[in-house]
C-alpha cells in the first residue's frame, strides 16, 4: 500500500518539474521511468553478482563492465548533485554516460530496453536529479505492491490528454472489466490500444487477489511472465510507459510492441488471443489503404472505434472474448459502418452485455458518453438474448473533480453479470435486463439502452385551470391587505 509519506515525496517531485520548466505530465513519467530503470539495472548486476560468487560461476548476464562502475546507481546516487548530472550528460566512461549506457543495454534485461532508441534526457538541473534520485533510491524495489503502487499513483497524476493525445481509462472501470471477465490460468491476454498497459496490470493483479495458489505452478508462472500478457501501442513514449509499468508489477517479459494494429504491417496476429481487454482510440479517422484488409472486409469504415472492433474479432481465438469501451456512437450510428459492426457481433458471433456508462465517467479528459461491450468469438452466432445494465453512478462524482462519493453500481454490476440467469425475469423499467437477438435485429440492430428501457411515469392530477386562478386571485388579496395594513402602521 502506497503511503502517505511516499505519496508527499512523489508530489514533491512534480511540482520540482514543473517548477522547473518539465510541465507535460507524460514527460515527466517518462523521466521518471528512465531513472527507475537505471536503478533496476544496478541491482540485476547486483543480483547476478552474488549468485556467480555463491556459485563461483561465471555471470550470466554482464550489465556493466568493471570499467562501467561509476554508471551503476550505487555508485553515482552519492555522488553531489553536480557530479551526478555529469554523468548523466556527458560521456565519461566508455564514452557513454549514465543515460547514454541506459540506450545500449539493448535486449539484455527486459522488454522496457527495447523501447530505448529515441529515450531524451530533459532533467534540467542538478538539484531535480538529486531530488529524484534520492527519492527512487528509497523504494523498496523488491516489493512488487510497492513499485507497482507508486508508478500507479504517477500515471493518476495525467490531468490532460496533452499532445500525445492519450488518457488514461479509470483504474475502477478497468477492474470492473477485468472482474466481470475473470481471466483464466490459460488465458492469452491482448489489449491492441495498450498505453499505460493498465488493463494487462490489472488482469496481473486479478490472479494475485483470486489466485495465489496457482504462482505455486512453475508451469503458470512461466505462461505469466512469458506468454499470457500482449499489448500493441503505436506510440513509442507509451510503449515505454506501458512496459516499464507491466515489469514493476511483476511481469518480467511481456509480449509488447510498437506497432499500429489496424495497419497492413501487423495483419499477422489473427486468432491468437483468448481475451481481449481494450479503450482504443474515439473520433479518429483513417483513409482505407492505411487499414489492413481483413479488418475491412469486417467492417468497412474509416472510423476507428469501429475498426478497433473488426481487429478484435480477428485477433480472438474461436471461443474468445472480448471486453471494450466504445463512445455511445457505435451503438446506435446509422451508417453502414455502424450497422454492420452491430450486426456482425449480434448475427455472426455472441453478443453478451451492454453496459451503458454516464459521461462523466471520463472528466476531467472528455466529457463522451461510453459504454462496455462484451461478446464471444463465435464465427457461428450465439446471442440469444444481451444482457443491458444502466449505470448511473462509478462510486465518483460526474464532474471535473472526480471526488470519491457513496453511490457506485459497480458492486452491483458485476454480481448481476455472473447471475445472468436470473436477469430474464427483470423488467425494463428496472437497471438491468435482457433483450432477444431478434428485437434487436427489428431494430435495426441498435444497441443504445434508451431504445429498449421503459420508463415509468407517475400521473400527478392538477386543479382545474379556473380553480388554480381562483386560489392565485386569493393570494393577491392577502398580500393587497398585507401593504395596505403596514402602510397605515407608517402613517
Amino acid at each position: 500500500m502506497l503511503t502517505g509519506e511516499l505519496k508527499g515525496q512523489v508530489d514533491r517531485v512534480w511540482n520540482a518539474f514543473w517548477t522547473g520548466g518539465i510541465s507535460n505530465p507524460i514527460s515527466v513519467i517518462e523521466q521518471f521511468t528512465y531513472l527507475l530503470f537505471i536503478r533496476r539495472l544496478d541491482e540485476e548486476q547486483l543480483k547476478e553478482e552474488k549468485k556467480a560468487e555463491l556459485t563461483g560461476t561465471a555471470m550470466n548476464k554482464v550489465l556493466f563492465t568493471e570499467e562501467q562502475k561509476p554508471l551503476r546507481w550505487n555508485q553515482f546516487k552519492n555522488e553531489a548533485p553536480d557530479s551526478m548530472f555529469e554523468r548523466f550528460t556527458r560521456p565519461s566512461v566508455d564514452g557513454m554516460s549514465v543515460f547514454d549506457h541506459m540506450k545500449q543495454v539493448g535486449d539484455k534485461e527486459g522488454v522496457f530496453s527495447g523501447f530505448m532508441q529515441n529515450a531524451t534526457f530533459i532533467i534540467s538541473t542538478p538539484r531535480l536529479l538529486d531530488q529524484v534520485v534520492q527519492l527512487i533510491d528509497r523504494i523498496d524495489m523488491n516489493d512488487r505492491d510497492t513499485k507497482g503502487d507508486l508508478y500507479e499513483y504517477m500515471l493518476s497524476k495525467i490531468a490532460s490528454a496533452g499532445t500525445n493525445g492519450q488518457f488514461r481509462t479509470p483504474r475502477h472501470i478497468i477492474r470492473m472489466m477485468v472482474d466481470m471477465m475473470q481471466p483464466t490460468k490459460d488465458d492469452v491476454i491482448c489489449d491492441p490500444a495498450a498505453g499505460t498497459a493498465g488493463f494487462l496490470v490489472a488482469a496481473s493483479e486479478y490472479f494475485h487477489d483470486h489466485h495465489k495458489e496457482w504462482f505455486h505452478e512453475a508451469e503458470f508462472r512461466k505462461h505469466f511472465q512469458n506468454e499470457m500478457f500482449h499489448g500493441i501501442e503505436v506510440d513509442p513514449t507509451m510503449a515505454r510507459i506501458g512496459a516499464m509499468n507491466l515489469q514493476l508489477h511483476g511481469i518480467e517479459n511481456p509480449q509488447l510492441q510498437r506497432n499500429d494494429g489496424l495497419s497492413e504491417s501487423a495483419g499477422g496476429i489473427r486468432d491468437r488471443y483468448s481475451l481481449i481487454l481494450a479503450n482504443p482510440p474515439f473520433k479518429g479517422s483513417l483513409d482505407y489503404d492505411a487499414v489492413e484488409t481483413s479488418v475491412l472486409d469486417t467492417v468497412k469504415s474509416k472510423k476507428t472505434e469501429l475498426l478497433f472492433l473488426g481487429l478484435f474479432i480477428r485477433m480472438l481465438k474461436t471461443g474468445g472474448r472480448c471486453a471494450a469501451i466504445v463512445p455511445d456512437g457505435v451503438l446506435f450510428g446509422s451508417s453502414s459502418g455502424h450497422k454492420q459492426i452491430r450486426k456482425e457481433l449480434v448475427s455472426r458471433h455472441k453478443l453478451e452485455a451492454v453496459i451503458s456508462m454516464p459521461s462523466g465517467v471520463f472528466k476531467p479528459y472528455a466529457g463522451v458518453s461510453t459504454a462496455v461491450l462484451i461478446f464471444t468469438k463465435t464465427g457461428t452466432g450465439g446471442t440469444d438474448n444481451v444482457w443491458f445494465y444502466d449505470m448511473e453512478a462509478d462510486g465518483y462524482s460526474l464532474d471535473d473533480r472526480r471526488n470519491q462519493i457513496e453511490s457506485n453500481d459497480i458492486p452491483d454490476i458485476v454480481k448481476r453479470y455472473h447471475n445472468r440467469a436470473d436477469e430474464a425475469g427483470r423488467a425494463r423499467t428496472e437497471r438491468s435486463f435482457m433483450v432477444p437477438a431478434s428485437e434487436i435485429e427489428s431494430n435495426d440492430w441498435d444497441l443504445s439502452i434508451n431504445r429498449y428501457k421503459e420508463v415509468v411515469y407517475e400521473e400527478v392530477e392538477y386543479a382545474p385551470p379556473l380553480e388554480i386562478i381562483a386560489e392565485i386571485e386569493a393570494l393577491d388579496r392577502e398580500r393587497q391587505q398585507a401593504l395596505d395594513n403596514l402602510k397605515s402602521m407608517l402613517g
